[in-house]
């Protein structure tokens, strides 16, 4: 692993969902580490201690225990040190609510959760300019 390559933070509760997002990007040839994070709260205690490095980008899930998506923003926008990391909401939700909040909480982008796998692949690769590919 490039130690000049910054992880990727995933906050995700749904474990077939973390499979996916791994798959995905062995499959897409993503050379980042993928650090899955299960709620919110998990999230902001590593940005707080960041062993493995600051993140690149966070893709943040809406609905989760303990501290949901739009929580977490509440929580990270409170500091000022993680305002140049890229949010994209990666989640099922379609609600226009949910959309327009997450944008006004300052998210770089939503993709919606598609349930084919190609699909899925395709929404994430549309991200790749936040990652390092191989060459």
């Amino acid at each position: 692993m490039n130690s000049n390559v910054q992880p990727i933070l995933l906050i995700e509760d749904d474990l077939v969902d973390i499979m996916t997002v791994k798959r995905g990007f062995k499959e897409l040839g993503v050379l980042n580490q993928l650090i899955a994070t299960h709620n919110g709260e998990e999230a902001l205690n590593y940005l707080n201690d960041p062993v493995d490095g600051m993140p690149c980008v966070i893709l943040l899930d809406i609905n989760m225990p303990k501290m949901n998506g739009h929580e977490f923003l509440n929580g990270i926008n409170k500091n000022t040190t993680f305002k140049n990391i890229p949010i994209i909401m990666l989640t099922s939700s379609k609600e226009q609510q949910d959309v327009d909040n997450s944008f006004e909480q300052g998210i770089s982008g939503y993709v919606l959760k598609p349930v084919d796998y190609r699909q899925f692949l395709a929404s994430i690769n549309v991200l790749s300019p936040y990652w390092t590919l191989k060459g």
